[in-house]
């Protein structure tokens, strides 16, 4: 039996380097599997995982089983660990370009300057494009294999179509939501539906879904809320995402809102991000309709979005990462700082409130996990992605066990979310086919695509350095006044070390 296995892998490299195969075994890694029945994780050690084209068909408790396709390829994973795609359920793709420029930014800044209000004068249709997709790229090579991405670039026809095509030529799984909103030009909400539906009808079966984005549920004319509403209904849309940041920010969009005009409670999928300043009321419309929030951590402690409520409503909350032009684009990063932010919240309540000792830790590795993984999958509807189950999409991440950040683990899951790096992925496959292996990313024409794209980050950078920041005084557009924040001081003597930013 031995000897046979031996004979086999050497014919399966050897095929292999023949031609391309339509399966894949994962072989002799530690795979963190999903159990459907328990809701928890099923860890197999020194197991391997069958892949047919775009699925998990097996997973089997042996290195090396028996009953594989002949021809299946031999990916040997010996001390690697085995773990689902991430699940990025917020994204604005498009700004790539804007790279380290928001550092120390705020929301009200970032309205004005970097946001879709700002946008048009700043690209043109082929600069979205390369932007989107070296975005996306990154993204791929830090281990996220779908993103819901809210479009909100669609100024025109040409830039709503760039952002699309983008995605379409990406390779990752995409959930492209077309914003549908009030610009500065002619391509209004009414023409920008028209342009969907050409695009829907043109678009072929593959990774990237067209979906929508949506953000004046609580301020436009009922007439049109109710138009898209009635479009996405139409089509039944894979997704449809909005943004809510209330308190004296009040950009709505609540799960109130929603409800009232008959999107919330639908077959559709509804991702709300952010959902800063959540009520009670809006947390049960959730939970009796099945919708989900994107908390966008790092995002909202970045720019003062805050998330008072988002710990009492994990059970209907998946991550997602916002504007990755201004921290980090992998979602790894995100589940380790939300985990350990509703740690720190929740221990308060023990410490700080009541002077007692905890008697237990507040949050797992595990739940982090799944908010992750899983649970961005059943935000969009999907119970086949970020699982690694039998007849789940093959979005996978290999992790390289022997790395110094990992070298020494036995809690896969543990090691992950709190050891980590980006640096640690070996392999990443998005339905079925290697997107980046042996760390490396595999597209034709990367460094083409890398030209392209810092040339068009220098043009577009070096316009916004000449442009002042603007000013942040007297009243933000919703009528609330700009307070005083205290800044931190981390040095002795005079001087706080602050300092500018080095754009």
């Amino acid at each position: 039996m031995q000897l046979s296995k031996i004979v086999w892998r050497v014919l399966t490299v050897f095929y292999y380097a023949k031609v391309a195969t339509s399966s894949k075994l994962l072989s002799g890694g530690t795979i963190v599997a999903f159990n459907n029945d328990t809701g928890l994780f099923n860890i197999i050690r020194n197991g391997s995982l069958l892949i047919n084209e775009d699925r998990i068909t097996t997973i089997f408790d042996a290195a090396l089983p028996d009953d594989i396709p002949p021809d299946a390829e031999l990916v040997d994973c010996t001390n690697k660990i085995i773990t689902p795609g991430f699940v990025d359920t917020h994204r604005h793709g498009w700004q790539t370009v804007f790279k380290t420029l928001g550092s120390n930014t705020t929301l009200s800044e970032y309205a004005a300057r970097y946001s879709a209000l700002a946008g048009l004068a700043l690209f043109t249709p082929d600069d979205l494009y390369i932007s989107q997709l070296t975005g996306i790229y990154e993204a791929l090579a830090a281990g996220v294999t779908t993103i819901l991405d809210h479009a909100h670039h669609t100024w025109t026809r040409d830039h709503a179509a760039a952002g699309w095509q983008a995605s379409v030529d990406s390779g990752a799984r995409i959930f492209f939501a077309y914003a549908f909103q009030n610009t500065s030009t002619d391509f209004q909400v009414p023409q920008q539906m028209a342009h969907w539906r050409e695009l829907a009808a043109s678009t072929s079966t593959g990774l990237s879904k067209l979906c929508i984005a949506y953000d004046d549920f609580t301020d436009n004319p009922e007439s049109i809320t109710q138009s898209v509403v009635d479009l996405a209904k139409e089509y039944n849309v894979a997704a449809l995402t909005t943004h809510q940041v209330e308190g004296p920010w009040m950009f709505g969009n609540t799960p109130e809102d929603l409800n009232r005009v008959g999107i919330l409670n639908s077959s559709i999928p509804v991702v709300i991000s952010h959902s800063a300043f959540l009520t009670a009321r809006g947390a049960q419309l959730l939970r009796s309709t099945n919708q989900h929030i994107s908390i966008t951590a790092e995002s909202e402690m970045h720019y003062g979005h805050v998330h008072p409520t988002s710990h009492l409503i994990l059970d209907q909350a998946s991550l997602g990462i916002d504007t990755h032009f201004t921290f980090s684009t992998d979602i790894l990063t995100q589940a380790r700082i939300w985990l350990q932010r509703v740690r720190e919240r929740l221990y308060s309540y023990t410490v700080v409130d009541r002077w007692e000792i905890p008697d237990s830790n507040p949050m797992s590795v595990n739940q982090a996990f799944l908010l992750a993984t899983r649970q961005g999958g059943l935000a969009l509807g999907r119970d086949d992605i970020g699982v690694i189950t039998p007849d789940a999409k093959a979005d996978i991440v290999v992790w390289d066990g022997r790395s110094p950040a990992l070298l020494g683990w036995t809690d896969p899951i543990a090691a992950v979310i709190l050891h980590a790096s980006v640096g640690d992925i070996e392999h990443v496959l998005v339905n079925g086919e290697f997107v980046k292996r042996d760390k490396k990313l595999i597209i034709e024409g990367y460094e083409g695509v890398q030209d392209r794209f810092l040339e068009t980050a220098g043009r577009i950078q070096a316009t916004l350095k000449a442009t002042p920041l603007p000013v942040q005084a007297g009243t933000f557009l919703t009528g609330y006044p700009y307070g005083a924040v205290m800044q931190a001081d981390v040095q002795r003597g005079e001087g706080t070390g602050y300092g500018p930013s080095y754009v």
